[in-house]
């Protein structure tokens, strides 16, 4: 598996252990961004959130603590994230993979042993997101291709990110901030009705048969078939 395409974020307060992962895992061909706190990774994290493909999430921080920086990070997205705490207990274990880690390793640990872990889930991550699917839209990820009723539709980047954040958030309601956030960025400062006007053209392009996006008086929007 080639490591050289992936994004790392690094969430760690010890220095020292934060400096041996930046240097490990730079010479293995990831590209590492680093935090020492919540907020930072947090900032970090929504300045460029469609490049990072994998965070290690320490769960001992100053400030908003790594549990409080998983529930907001999954607010938004479905980024694979390994927890790294010297916590061990089953509560503790149980109450990370429940707020929706996909790993969790206790220290300490061997830099070999986590990145083989890193390595397990972005390949799983990397099988699981090739294609999506929902009623009668098909995406193809990685040709960036979408298909509605079978026929090929001419979408702008910015609508297949849209349509891809719709379905990987089927049946919940989203509100038009939290879409923004996610799909523009988090220091995005353009209109919110922009996201209207997305809903709207791919609504148009997808065509009446794949009438999936509904409109949530105040709120924003749901996808859901039927």
């Amino acid at each position: 598996m080639k490591a050289g395409k992936f994004v790392v974020l690094v969430v760690e307060d010890d220095p020292k252990l934060l400096a041996s992962l930046t240097e490990y895992l730079t010479k293995k061909k990831y590209l590492v961004r680093g935090a020492s706190d919540g907020q930072q990774a947090l900032d970090l994290y929504f300045s460029d959130n469609h490049e990072i493909d994998l965070v290690l999430l320490d769960i001992m921080l100053p400030g908003m603590d790594g549990m409080q920086l998983l529930r907001a990070i999954r607010e938004y997205s479905n980024v694979p994230v390994i927890i790294t705490t010297a916590r061990e207990s089953e509560e503790d274990q149980l109450e990370g993979l429940s707020s929706g880690a996909d790993n969790y390793i206790t220290k300490p640990f061997r830099l070999r042993v986590l990145e083989a872990h890193m390595e397990a889930v972005l390949k799983r991550t990397a099988i699981a997101t090739k294609k999506l699917s929902s009623g009668l839209l098909e995406i193809d990820l990685e040709g960036q291709e979408i298909r509605a009723n079978g026929e090929v539709v001419d979408a702008t980047p910015k609508e297949f990110a849209l349509l891809v954040y719709f379905i990987q958030n089927k049946n919940k309601v989203l509100t038009r901030e939290t879409i923004l956030d996610a799909v523009w960025g988090f220091d995005y400062n353009g209109d919110i009705r922009t996201v209207d006007t997305i809903v709207k053209q791919i609504r148009r392009k997808i065509g009446p048969e794949c009438s999936y996006i509904h409109s949530v008086y105040g709120i924003g929007y749901c996808f859901k078939e039927g």
